[in-house]
């Protein structure tokens, strides 16, 4: 009678947790409102969700309610010689009272995450007789997990993945009708400029003009591939940050003596303040990438003999970085639009020409950190991006 209570208890909460779950179309959030009503249904101390990429045969770790997101997000759990391997391969739930007496053990993850495994329970996340995925319940709170557990954590397995499927596909849709749309302005310039240069009228200089504009374009569609590819790999949560710790003064001279030669060309002078031992834990290329890309905004948008203030300190907790500039400036109306992907300023249009992409994933690596990323300016002094980090233990 109690298992029959706490059965009928537990799909009540179930249709509460799946009106929960079609409220939202962003992925992370999607994932993170699953893993704990994971957790809670079961009654566990924590909950994981792995996501299956067929084109690769893996599957990486996606989000946990215990741990940090940027030291285990995108880590490859191998098919063969772990749990969750085997749920994928045989589309079944497991339900192990031991997980370190289970064969099926894969022992790496704990090593990563520093996190133990008791006991465990496992369902594949199915749709449409497709294996997306793979949702687990860690260490029941008071004894080992029974049938109800499973019989909750399948069906919750069932939405889940639905929710899943349905946010991913309305993310592809977007992100590729905005690449599509992005494609046409260097695809017509490209037309064109064959056009010319097949006619036997034109003079040799414009002739060599008209290469030199295919040559531009050609590399901007490059630029706008390899964006659009980054911007979908942290989407969809098969980046995996490779977190350790380095000296963040190092990493920030690299990228001011990359940029150096490109700011010296207008003038532009860049500073750095930042004390001379600085531990920072992060992933190195991911936040080298981000600066370079802050970097190279506050060069192309700023005035010549202009200055770039990069700096660095502790406060409050956090890690704050910030790169200044003295350039155009941004209007005030579109800064709240400054990460939403192939977002252009008008008025700087015609300073530069970029993939609108940058700042999109700038947001998305910060994000990845469980940081946040946010933007002053006023028009004709400049712009100053802030970073935010927490502090790791």
């Amino acid at each position: 009678m109690l298992n029959e209570q706490k059965l009928l208890d537990g799909y009540r909460r179930l249709m509460e947790i799946s009106r929960d779950l079609a409220s939202t179309l962003d992925l992370d959030v999607l994932l993170n409102r699953i893993v704990h009503a994971a957790a809670d249904i079961t009654d566990a101390k924590a909950a994981s969700i792995m996501l299956y990429d067929d084109t690769d045969k893996q599957l990486h770790f996606q989000v946990a309610t215990n741990l940090d997101q940027p030291m285990m997000r995108g880590l490859v759990v191998p098919l063969e010689g772990s749990i969750a391997g085997w749920i994928v391969t045989n589309r079944k739930p497991v339900r192990t009272a031991h997980a370190h007496d289970d064969p099926r053990h894969y022992s790496n993850i704990e090593q990563t995450t520093k996190f133990t495994t008791e006991n465990l329970l496992g369902v594949p996340l199915m749709t449409k007789e497709k294996v997306i995925g793979v949702l687990e319940a860690l260490n029941k709170c008071e004894g080992d997990f029974t049938d109800t557990d499973e019989d909750l954590l399948t069906v919750l397995g069932a939405q889940a993945a639905v929710a899943i499927e349905n946010t991913r596909l309305f993310q592809q849709s977007d992100l590729i009708s905005e690449f599509v749309h992005e494609l046409r302005t260097p695809l017509a310039a490209i037309s064109t400029a064959t056009y010319l240069l097949v006619s036997p009228k034109i003079t040799q200089e414009i002739r060599e003009q008209t290469i030199q504009n295919i040559l531009g374009e050609t590399q901007r569609l490059s630029a706008l591939a390899a964006s659009f590819l980054d911007v979908a790999r942290l989407e969809s949560g098969r980046v995996q940050f490779h977190i350790k710790q380095f000296n963040l003064k190092d990493l920030l001279e690299e990228c001011v003596s990359f940029m150096q030669s490109k700011a010296a060309e207008d003038g532009i002078n860049i500073r750095l303040d930042i004390p001379p031992d600085f531990p920072f834990e992060a992933d190195f290329d991911k936040i080298k990438q981000v600066v370079l890309n802050l970097l190279s905004n506050a060069i192309k948008y700023n005035r010549p003999k202009g200055s770039i203030a990069v700096q660095a300190l502790k406060k409050d907790g956090e890690v704050i970085l910030s790169v200044a500039d003295t350039g155009i400036g941004i209007p005030e109306k579109s800064l709240p639009n400054l990460f939403q992907k192939f977002y252009r300023v008008r008025s700087a249009e015609g300073k530069a020409i970029g993939t609108g992409l940058g700042l999109s994933i700038c947001k998305q690596i910060v994000l990845g950190h469980n940081g946040r990323i946010e933007v002053q300016s006023k028009v004709g002094e400049g712009t100053k991006f802030i970073l935010h980090f927490p502090l790791r233990n």
